[in-house]
């Protein structure tokens, strides 16, 4: 029986093959994940960026330094946490992935949420808010609270946080600002998995 890192390269494989939606057409490198496949967190964001189609790792570019940052910043361990967004390919000038696009790579996504099985999940982002149907709210009303929802053959904890390019227009850290609540977010979520 395959163990969890050789479904997942497999699954990888798949990804880098699929031409279910237009992204597909535009996409110089698949961004499929980062970090460890045996995880208790996984971050899913929205959608690859420049730097990320550019080199096929998710948050690398300014914004995902930034949460890398904060996470360094609050100890987290690289074998804590594994990266991904809603879909694997990257939108033109960056703009939000559509229905159909998100669509298209639900399957990818839902399978690494099988086979990853984290603890929680975190949701960064309006858009990956969105993808999962967790109730009908914002990203300011839903930050930093714990839904459980089934899915993925399970039921699951996901905490939504601000998305870090949101953080770069905001750069006070004083209390209740963006920042001062996202790394407030994380301590919360760091303390959950310890629990």
């Amino acid at each position: 029986m395959q163990n969890i890192k050789e479904q997942l390269n497999i699954l990888r494989k798949e990804t880098q093959n699929c031409l279910k939606c237009p992204l597909s057409q535009n996409r110089t490198k698949i961004v499929f994940s980062d970090g460890n496949e045996n995880a208790k967190i996984m971050f899913i964001g929205e959608a690859p960026g420049k730097n990320e189609d550019k080199m096929g790792l998710p948050f690398i570019g300014r914004a995902g330094l930034l949460l890398r940052k904060y996470l360094k910043e609050l100890e987290y361990n690289e074998n804590d946490y594994y990266i991904t967004n809603t879909v694997k390919c990257r939108p033109p000038e960056n703009r939000k992935p559509t229905n159909k696009e998100k669509k298209a790579c639900q399957n990818y996504l839902k399978k690494q949420i099988e086979l990853v099985d984290p603890k929680i999940i975190v949701l960064v982002g309006s858009t990956a808010l969105e993808s999962f149907a967790i109730e009908k709210t914002t990203i300011t009303k839903a930050r930093g609270q714990v839904f459980e929802k089934e899915y993925a053959g399970k039921i699951r904890k996901f905490i939504p946080i601000f998305h870090p390019s949101y953080l770069l227009r905001k750069h006070s850290e004083e209390q209740n600002s963006p920042r001062f609540l996202f790394k407030k977010d994380l301590i919360f979520i760091k303390e959950l998995i310890t629990l």
